[in-house]
């Protein structure tokens, strides 16, 4: 598994200009506020205290770099849907992660997060949806399935796979707890994939 590389690129980016130089490789987490997105970092790299984890919802407002491996960075978006920051997110969208998204050439795929008992709300199709056309590889992450009963969560991811498979062909998906470690190896493993590989990447499947 990478370690982490202290680079000085392990900050937070408000500004396009400052982003890191772009070259390597990088794989982003998006998701709704308050998924699971930066617990999932931390149980990815092994790292408890890596990606900050909040209690408060839509608290990350910038774009987070992480520096794992050399010129490999994991990349934590802002989180969306949250209603106490509606305005503010939609900015950050339309002047920062839009831009990033569209242009970024070393972004190898997206690691979408969603709640397992909430999976794909209005905003999550949006995005997917937007994303369509950049062709990127993405895999969703049913994070807090320890939430759930076994047969519960293998039904969430039996109907997740069947909306995935309409709304965006090219994904991947499998159940994930950063609590009890369900998944985990296996998204790490497809990240890797993706950092080690050129910029065509074939569709990633889930467990």
């Amino acid at each position: 598994m990478p370690q982490p590389a202290r680079a000085s690129w392990d900050r937070a980016i408000g500004d396009l200009d400052r982003l890191p130089p772009d070259g390597g490789a990088e794989v982003a987490f998006v998701g709704r506020s308050n998924s699971g997105k930066s617990s999932a970092i931390n149980a990815i790299t092994g790292l408890k205290h890596l990606a900050y984890v909040s209690r408060t919802p839509g608290r990350t407002q910038s774009i987070n770099f992480f520096g794992w491996g050399p010129n490999r960075r994991l990349v934590d978006l802002p989180g969306y849907g949250y209603a106490a920051v509606p305005a503010r997110q939609t900015r950050l969208w339309a002047m920062l992660i839009s831009p990033y998204l569209q242009t970024r050439a070393s972004l190898r795929g997206l690691v979408l997060v969603m709640d397992v008992r909430h999976p794909f709300m209005e905003r999550d199709r949006l995005l997917l949806e937007w994303v369509a056309p950049l062709k990127r590889p993405v895999l969703v992450l049913l994070t807090k399935c320890d939430k759930l009963g076994r047969q519960q969560a293998l039904r969430a991811l039996e109907l997740g796979r069947a909306t995935l498979a309409s709304v965006y062909p090219r994904g991947g998906i499998q159940l994930f707890s950063a609590t009890s470690g369900l998944g985990v190896a296996n998204a790490r493993a497809a990240i890797i994939r993706w950092l080690e590989s050129g910029k065509k990447n074939p569709p990633v499947k889930g467990e």
